[in-house]
């Protein structure tokens, strides 16, 4: 089984975010991968350290770079393996490590994608998600005349849908297609209403025409 092994340092200063293990180094990088950090403390010195990451899931992730790579389609009930390890390093200048723990049961689980933990995706618990959610997402059908086709996607008992593209028009149809005059980046927002509450998306520049 393939596995994507990112070895994160903390704190990372003067070097990478992490060390992609394997052939495939790539992955680390944007657009597929990035990392920001914040602290305040000096090496050997106890502090508060925050670390926010992302990466993207590959079924498929060769050392030729992304052009045949394939990426995961995460959809709910889908099983997928995870696992993490924690190393503790009291001492800075230390050759080995005070403690090493993995989610994994087995140590070995960094260079063998089986003994990862299975994890479900799972649906938000019906008791938890709105009533209705204003969803969408467009398409561009023309980029010459720039003609944007765009599609309801809301969840929930919509019965009325107002549209703002932007450009100081709107639309009360469903799924209205409509013609910007003028090349801009645009925001673009879905107003629903329902018998019992209304919602709103509004999506940040995501229409952009040339």
């Amino acid at each position: 089984m393939q596995a994507q092994n990112y070895h994160i340092f903390t704190p990372h200063v003067g070097k990478d975010w992490c060390l992609a293990w394997g052939s495939q180094p790539w992955i680390k990088e944007l657009p597929w991968a990035n990392a920001a950090q914040n602290f305040t403390f000096k090496p050997g010195e106890s502090g508060h350290y925050t670390l926010e990451f992302w990466i993207t899931p590959f079924d498929y992730a060769g050392p030729e770079g992304p052009a045949r790579a394939v990426e995961s389609v995460l959809r709910e009930n889908k099983l997928i393996g995870l696992s993490w390890a924690v190393i503790d390093y009291d001492d800075v200048n230390a050759k080995g490590s005070a403690g090493f723990w993995n989610l994994s049961s087995k140590h070995t689980m960094y260079g063998n994608a089986s003994e990862l933990r299975a994890f479900r995706l799972m649906p938000i618990e019906p008791s938890l998600a709105p009533a209705l959610d204003a969803r969408w997402s467009f398409k561009v059908l023309d980029p010459a005349r720039r003609l944007v086709a765009f599609q309801d996607e809301s969840v929930g008992p919509a019965t009325t849908w107002r549209w703002d593209f932007g450009d100081g028009t709107t639309s009360e149809a469903q799924h209205p297609l409509h013609n910007y005059a003028k090349a801009d980046r645009y925001i673009v927002t879905l107003h629903v209403t329902s018998p019992t509450g209304t919602s709103r998306r509004a999506k940040i520049w995501d229409v952009a025409l040339p």
